[in-house]
């Protein structure tokens, strides 16, 4: 069994957020929790590597369409496909989205690292989402305008959750080599027992 400070989640800052000059004010969020940075990289995602990620099966495409062919009638609008359609057309916009330019994949350890992570990140429509947090703080975006423009909802960051996922997600991104395994000064403050070796 692992050590609860050793708990990892998986984040990634999304092209939006790179365009917009934001990777460092997040990591710096992040950082400032006491949570240990052990991967990162910037790359180019590929459709594969979103289409794993999204991890979605059939069951789902079809629920998500069918609401949204529900909306569609709704607003008199046509409905020219099934539902699983307009339930795929769901991840294939996070695939335009997340290809579109340079995104920025990390991973995090520390105690509770996947709850903290959702915590500063905030709910997943910026709209919703409580002022203090990321999305709450540095975006506007909403589903409604998302859906509008038929597109992906453009809210900065993913992260993990629940922690399965995280151990599902990182392999997709990162090879065990690429992650760091190494020792903070912080750490002392933080995990001890008996704080050893702080007075002189």
């Amino acid at each position: 069994m692992t050590h609860p400070k050793h708990e990892r989640t998986f984040v990634i800052l999304k092209p939006d957020a790179v365009q917009r000059g934001l990777i460092g004010e997040v990591i710096k969020r992040i950082e400032n929790t006491g949570l240990k940075l052990v991967a990162l990289k910037i790359s180019m995602a590929t459709e594969e590597q979103i289409w794993n990620h999204y991890n979605k099966d059939d069951a789902w495409f079809t629920k998500k369409g069918e609401r949204i062919v529900e909306d569609r009638k709704a607003a008199g609008m046509v409905v020219d496909k099934e539902a699983i359609e307009y339930g795929k057309d769901i991840v294939r916009a996070l695939v335009k989205f997340m290809t579109c330019g340079p995104i920025v994949p990390m991973i995090w350890e520390g105690n509770q690292a996947v709850g903290i992570v959702k915590k500063i990140v905030g709910a997943t429509e910026p709209l919703s989402s409580d002022g203090g947090t990321i999305r709450g703080d540095y975006t506007l975006d909403s589903y409604q305008l998302a859906s509008v423009d038929e597109r992906a909802v453009r809210n900065l960051i993913h992260c993990s959750d629940p922690i399965e996922d995280a151990a599902r997600e990182i392999p997709i991104w990162f090879t065990p080599e690429e992650i760091l395994k190494y020792r903070l000064l912080a750490e002392q403050i933080l995990y001890d027992i008996n704080l050893d070796g702080i007075k002189e």
